[in-house]
């Protein structure tokens, strides 16, 4: 009786994620089509690398995953394609100014929370802070595209490590 069991709980989750994939699969499809990107094999691999798990990942992480499927591919390659969908604005741009560059699947409006330490990036919910607003005029010429918004810190694990004693102060940055 536990074997057919543990056969259907292991059907159930390949059906699940089968069905995951397929889902991905058409939302990668109909976001090329939506930018005049050709849809290949190599950036679907790419593409559900990302989407399959949430994170904010350099392309040395996505590589090393898409590797495992595609051996022949690139890191090259993998760079080329993020480039190509952040472009597209298939995914977001997140750190810039510090660290590796990343790059999240997650493209609703969010803000992030990054450790000073470790670098950690995390999702804040848009609604978790009062919307920001310009107090001035911007410099002649600057056309503002769009705003994100950094909260700067120690992360829990970090903080744990540290005994706890040691808080870094929160920094609030808006950059493009």
């Amino acid at each position: 009786m536990s074997i057919l069991v543990r056969e259907l709980e292991s059907f159930d989750n390949l059906y699940h994620l089968l069905n995951m994939r397929r889902e991905t699969y058409n939302e990668f499809r109909h976001l090329c089509r939506e930018h005049n990107l050709a849809a290949t094999h190599q950036r679907q691999k790419i593409y559900e690398a990302l989407v399959s798990r949430p994170g904010h990942y350099s392309p040395e992480e996505i590589y090393d995953q898409v590797k495992q499927d595609l051996p022949s591919i690139s890191l090259a390659t993998v760079y080329k394609n993020l480039k190509t969908f952040v472009q597209a604005d298939m995914l977001r741009d997140v750190s810039p100014h510090h660290g590796p560059w990343r790059v999240d699947a997650n493209t609703a409006p969010h803000h992030h929370l990054i450790c000073t330490r470790c670098h950690s990036i995390s999702d804040l919910d848009i609604d978790l802070l009062e919307p920001v607003k310009l107090q001035g005029r911007l410099p002649s010429g600057f056309r503002l595209e769009k705003f994100n918004v950094e909260l700067q810190g120690v992360c829990k694990a970090c903080a744990a490590s540290a005994g706890g004693g040691d808080h870094a102060k929160g920094k609030a940055r808006v950059g493009s």
